[in-house]
């Protein structure tokens, strides 16, 4: 079996590299739109880009006095630098059989715009979750091709990631999923992550037939994860507005909303029929606002 396995996981890479180039292309494309609406981060801290004077305050050192601006006046003025301690970013997409191809492009091409974007504005990204993912965080400008080939070789999981003791300390991490598991399992994975402490984003992706299925007449639905297949005889009871599924889905969306609000993590819901851009941008201010 250990023979045979080798060769099916060199093609699976294969294949996944073979689509990486251009998705890494239109990641950065829809990480350059969104960075138009962007005004970087422009923060005081520890870097060494001039920022901003302000007034000395009580506790200062005075090796912080600028002295120079502050004698053009009467008052002491302290020399601000814009914020520039990077921290790592943990990203996790699922692998489970629900993630249909549609939405796993849509998962890597999400996972990998928002990377484009952090690498832009200084930050380290990780993948986590999987034990065949690089245990290192990338950085830099070349941190976008190589997380894209790491990205492309990890065997990704199926269920939620729990934490490890490599894991960086007072980071942030997002989750890609359908999230299609049970909502306390995901509010267990959110506690175990968050008692690291890590804060983070949850991020749903589905297809439109998943939020409005618009099935009629005799349907027969298959399991992705090992159901045996249900015959309906009739879909619109089933699947149509107002029906048990939409239902089911709509209430199962508001309680992993509720799970991540609970938890101090953000949630966001996005479907692939749906810009990527509005969605990237959505996540990348919520993670800025959260830092």
């Amino acid at each position: 079996m250990a023979l045979a396995a080798a060769p099916l996981d060199m093609l699976r890479a294969e294949a996944l590299g073979a689509r990486l180039p251009p998705l890494v292309v239109r990641a950065e494309r829809v990480a350059a739109t969104v960075m138009q609406g962007v005004h970087g981060r422009r923060r005081s801290g520890q870097g060494d880009a001039f920022w901003q004077f302000r007034p000395f305050l009580q506790g200062d050192s005075a090796a912080r006095v600028d002295w120079r601006q502050s004698a053009k006046g009467e008052r002491l003025f302290v020399r601000e630098t814009e914020w520039e301690a990077a921290q790592t970013v943990l990203v996790w997409r699922d692998a489970s059989p629900s993630m249909t191809a549609e939405k796993r492009e849509r998962v890597e091409l999400l996972l990998l715009a928002l990377s484009a974007l952090l690498l832009r504005g200084g930050e380290r990204v990780r993948l986590f979750g999987d034990a065949t993912a690089p245990r290192r965080s990338f950085a830099g400008r070349t941190g976008l091709p190589a997380l894209a080939q790491a990205l492309a070789l990890a065997g990704g999981t199926q269920g939620l990631p729990q934490p490890d003791a490599a894991l960086p300390r007072h980071g942030r991490c997002v989750l890609f999923s359908d999230f299609y598991t049970p909502v306390e399992e995901v509010r267990r994975a959110m506690a175990a992550l968050a008692g690291l402490p890590l804060r983070g984003h949850l991020v749903q992706v589905v297809t439109p037939g998943e939020e409005e299925p618009t099935l009629r007449g005799r349907v027969l639905v298959q399991g992705l994860e090992g159901e045996a297949p249900v015959l309906v005889a009739n879909a619109e009871p089933v699947f149509g507005a107002g029906k048990p599924f939409r239902h089911w889905f709509a209430e199962h969306r508001t309680g992993l909303a509720d799970a991540a609000r609970s938890a101090g993590w953000g949630f966001l819901a996005h479907r692939t029929d749906r810009p990527p851009e509005a969605a990237l941008l959505a996540l990348y201010q919520a993670l800025e606002a959260g830092r």
